[in-house]
């Protein structure tokens, strides 16, 4: 345990430091990345190269084009995958990695920006850089001083501020975020209303002079449990559900005479179809109904949803 704790408390230290070296470097590295015309490729050996895939990775998620690219394969043909639109990050901790210097003349005969993250400012990586970060440690969390632990995790955390700083430059939203997530738990919590929703002839709609008992075939052809009710001019006026033909029957209605007009529910609840899918579930939940009108900023209907729209994409 206090082995356990020590490594903690070093790499914890290691991370703290670098709150100060948030400075002028930094923003030239945002703005090289910022005027990119082709796309970042990240470098790096062993432990550090996994790390370079983890940057590369959450730099493509969050809004900046970018691979990693294996420094020793590079050498070996894959440097063709890098252009002059292209920015390089390359990772080393020694400044010294040996595929990677390699790599630094036909860097620089592209003129390409080269971005360093090293623990060594003045090696050979750091010198030749166009702009250089210092991800030096005190120590590793290694008793041996030997096995990268903090150093990886300076580099690491200081890749994902990076990629937040260009995120926020760039306006990348939970909308942009939702395209680069199509799959798993993440894409479906950030889907929209509108990737969801039924339009067009799938749309249950009636007008307010039509007679209950064609609302409900118009219900029961559309199988959403509810349909939207239309005034003289085309617009929405309210909605009718099943909670409401319920209602209606109990009170003793005829639906051979009764208009829909006379037994909906006015002013239903509506939502945008920019609207996330979780913003949709939570008016369902808050005003315990099971289905929302989507309108256009118009006012206009676009696309009906329910809540069991929301469980087939499981956004719930």
């Amino acid at each position: 345990m206090r082995a356990a704790r020590a490594v903690i408390e070093t790499e914890r230290q290691a991370v703290g430091n670098l709150e100060h070296r948030i400075d002028s470097h930094f923003v030239s590295a945002c703005q090289l990345v910022l005027e990119c015309r082709g796309r970042v490729v990240v470098l790096g050996m062993g432990k550090s190269g996994h790390i370079a895939h983890k940057i590369a990775a959450t730099l493509a998620s969050t809004g900046t084009p970018s691979f990693f690219v294996h420094p020793g394969e590079a050498g070996h043909g894959d440097l063709g995958m890098i252009t002059r639109d292209d920015v390089v990050i390359a990772l080393s901790n020694s400044g010294e990695t040996g595929e990677i210097i390699t790599l630094l003349p036909v860097i620089k005969r592209l003129d390409i920006p080269l971005i360093a993250l090293t623990g060594n400012l003045a090696s050979t990586l750091g010198k030749a850089a166009t702009v250089c970060l210092d991800v030096s440690v005190a120590r590793e969390a290694c008793p041996l001083g030997l096995a990268p632990t903090a150093s990886t995790t300076a580099s690491l955390v200081l890749g994902d501020a990076l990629a937040v700083a260009l995120l926020e430059a760039r306006g990348f939203n939970a909308e942009d975020f939702a395209r680069s997530h199509p799959g798993g738990s993440l894409g479906r919590r950030l889907l929209s209303v509108r990737d969801i929703m039924h339009t067009g002839d799938e749309i249950p709609r009636v007008e307010e002079k039509t007679i209950l008992s064609r609302t409900l075939l118009e219900m029961s052809a559309k199988g959403l449990g509810m349909t939207a009710v239309l005034d003289e001019r085309g617009e929405v006026s309210g909605v009718f559900t099943d909670g409401d033909l319920r209602r209606t029957l109990d009170a003793g209605f005829d639906v051979h005479t009764t208009t829909t007009g006379e037994v909906m529910t006015k002013n239903g609840k509506t939502i945008a179809a920019t609207c996330l899918a979780a913003e949709a579930l939570r008016m369902m939940e808050e005003y315990r109904i099971n289905a929302l009108l989507v309108l256009d900023q118009d006012r206009q209907l676009i696309g009906v949803l329910n809540m069991h729209d929301l469980l087939r994409a499981q956004a719930v």
